[in-house]
């Protein structure tokens, strides 16, 4: 508990800070807080993941105070090499959130942590760096090719995968990419966009920590009696990948149209095919699950309270932009 308080306390120095030093500092508290949280005895891979978490974010710090150095330093600085600071700046900060193409740490660490760290490390670990990012949203070519970048290694890279801590790190790596693509046009609307995101993974997560799934082979043997849960599983999972008309599909369906009202239509275009393919192994996983059957007994017995659970957030996610429909044509 002490050590969460830290975190979110370390997370909110840096949003609340007037100076860049105040905002690295932030950074560095809410780094050194997460690193015992992400150390399990019980996981022999969380050691592991942990010291990759820290040498990564560690790095990308040491750049980022070097680039507030020049950046401080007004008599070294003209506006040619005033991009190049801002680039670096903002690689840092892409890095410590895990986009591509700085995605190099992000699946190798999050296979290593239980659920409730994969949970804080695709959410609220997010907050931070896509803040700061939103603070200096200058070069706009620079963060198109990044998005272009994060939505082509997200779909092919999470195509093959096995392990659904990965399939949900390359998925983050798309949400944040449409995020990014939102900053352009509305705060409000990448607000709301991280806020369902966020509703999506909290639900998926608990489902899967509720039936202690971890692998793709693991699904038949643990949904096989329970039919209700395979839908809901699935509603889920389209739900994420923005399918109609479930709630994922709203706050991609307001960055498109704001998109196309700011002219940015190759870049829009590019977004939606790409995402065609991430939404193309999440129908790969739901339909092994529904049509094939497993005969294997299943042991797993879940308590009334847990159900009541599962269905009381899944319908949040199944009915989400109905009832969003609803409200907006009355209001």
């Amino acid at each position: 508990m002490f050590f969460m308080l830290t975190l979110m306390f370390g997370s909110l120095v840096s949003i609340s800070s007037n100076s860049w030093i105040g905002m690295w500092l932030g950074l560095e508290i809410n780094l050194l807080a997460f690193i015992p949280i992400i150390i399990n005895n019980n996981n022999s891979f969380s050691s592991e993941s942990s010291l990759k978490y820290f040498l990564t974010q560690a790095l990308a710090s040491i750049i980022l105070l070097f680039t507030l150095i020049l950046l401080s330093s007004n008599s070294l600085i003209n506006k040619n090499m005033d991009s190049v600071i801002f680039i670096l700046l903002n690689s840092t900060l892409l890095t410590k959130m895990g986009m591509a193409p700085f995605h190099f740490w992000f699946p190798e660490v999050i296979e290593g942590l239980n659920w409730l760290n994969c949970l804080i490390l695709l959410t609220w670990q997010k907050i931070t760096p896509m803040i700061l990012v939103m603070y200096n949203v200058c070069l706009q070519y620079f963060f198109f090719i990044i998005i272009l970048i994060s939505m082509l290694i997200s779909g092919i890279m999470g195509i093959n995968q096995t392990s659904f801590r990965k399939i949900l790190a390359y998925s983050s790596i798309n949400h944040m990419a449409w995020m990014i693509s939102a900053m352009f046009v509305s705060n409000t609307i990448w607000w709301f966009y991280f806020i369902v995101y966020s509703i999506l993974t909290v639900n998926i997560i608990f489902m899967f920590y509720t039936l202690k799934i971890f692998y793709y082979n693991q699904l038949n043997t643990s949904l096989n009696k329970n039919f209700l849960l395979k839908i809901l599983f699935s509603f889920n999972f389209l739900s994420l990948g923005g399918l109609p008309p479930f709630l994922g599909f709203l706050p991609k369906w307001l960055t498109i149209q704001n998109l196309i009202n700011s002219n940015f239509f190759l870049l829009t275009l590019f977004m939606v095919i790409m995402t065609l393919t991430t939404l193309f192994f999440y129908m790969q996983i739901i339909f092994n699950l529904i049509i094939l059957n497993n005969n294997e007994m299943n042991y797993l017995k879940l308590s009334s309270l847990n159900n009541i659970i599962i269905i009381f957030f899944n319908s949040i996610s199944i009915m989400g932009l109905i009832l969003f429909s609803l409200v907006y044509n009355f209001s």
